[in-house]
């Protein structure tokens, strides 16, 4: 049975190659209340690869499966088996920018498509209870009027019967700039998705891109549902331990970073009994001392030793040595 979970108030946004299940287990232990997603998933990759590409820890609810595609069959057999694997929600991505993803048919370009949107949406809902939701950007190429935007949300609103948008508050450009460029060179419009919600009251709205910060989440979130946080979770996780209090009211102490590495002790040993690398689990862990002494020593000791034949949990006991004890404490 799934998880129930409030809303998208704070999430962390799928990130390819970023955001595998060791990640989001490691994000789970900083954070309960924070929605995960997992990397962009293609329909192709679960119907006909061979590898279990819905694979996940059931610690790591509420979590959300965002797929990639275009087909509203595939979408709805996707979905469903999403569903019965115990999924929060199934998220369709309308807004990567990657060529890869275009010749694929699937992504930002099916913002041009808002009917074909409308019609996965629908196939998806007509065969799940959980959220179907939908991630895309404000605008692509030169088609990056706010009227354009409307009609996209509404389209997919009204035929798909879609409620809950995430909003990546950049337009992408399809052509000329890598996926890297397309998160940092188009200009973030945070006001056009602000009027989005006011025009759309009835739908839930999300916004992504750019957030460094639980203030300016809180900011953000005097106009809208939600906060998709992204990189900025990623490459320093420790801000994570203060969002169930700061954003979710939670009377909860703050997580201890020593307590939360030590806390994946269990799972790390049951993931190498496996034949998994150690470092394919600590690469995510590396900026969790972001900003406290002895930060770049655990991650110059973890980069060096957790890909070496033989490294378990002794490896973090002694990147953890470097650091612990210059750890200021709470009052």
């Amino acid at each position: 049975m799934s998880n129930s979970f409030s809303s998208q108030r704070f999430s962390i946004a799928p990130m390819l190659d970023w955001t595998d299940r060791h990640c989001r287990y490691f994000h789970r232990q900083l954070t309960g209340d924070t929605l995960l997603y997992t990397e962009m998933v293609t329909t192709g990759a679960i119907i006909h690869g061979k590898g279990d590409y819905l694979a996940y820890s059931e610690a790591e609810h509420p979590v959300a499966l965002q797929l990639g595609g275009s087909d509203p069959a595939a979408l709805a057999q996707c979905a469903k088996l999403a569903e019965e694997r115990g999924y929060d929600e199934v998220n369709l991505n309308v807004g990567c920018p990657s060529d890869r993803v275009q010749n694929g048919r699937f992504g930002a370009c099916l913002m041009g498509e808002a009917s074909l949107v409308a019609e996965c949406i629908d196939a998806m809902r007509q065969v799940v209870s959980i959220p179907v939701t939908v991630k895309t950007r404000i605008g692509i190429d030169q088609q990056d009027s706010y009227e354009f935007l409307t009609d996209f949300i509404g389209t997919v609103a009204q035929r798909g019967g879609c409620d809950t948008f995430i909003i990546h508050a950049r337009k992408a450009w399809l052509s000329g700039l890598s996926p890297k460029e397309n998160r940092e060179i188009p200009p973030l419009d945070y006001p056009r998705v602000y009027q989005l919600k006011r025009d759309f009251p009835q739908l839930t709205v999300a916004i992504n891109g750019g957030v460094k910060t639980l203030e300016e989440a809180k900011a953000h979130l005097q106009h809208l549902d939600g906060v998709m946080m992204g990189r900025e979770a990623y490459q320093n996780p420790g801000l994570l331990a203060q969002v169930d209090r700061e954003l979710f009211g939670r009377d909860t102490p703050m997580a201890d970073p020593v307590a939360v590495v030590r806390s994946m002790y269990p799972y790390i040993e049951a993931e190498l009994a496996k034949g998994t690398y150690l470092g394919h689990v600590t690469r995510h862990m590396l900026g969790l001392f972001q900003g406290i002494p002895g930060a770049r020593q655990w991650r110059r000791y973890l980069s060096e030793n957790a890909h070496k034949p033989g490294a378990d949990v002794r490896v973090l006991e002694a990147a953890l040595a470097l650091v612990a004890d210059k750890i200021p404490q709470e009052a």
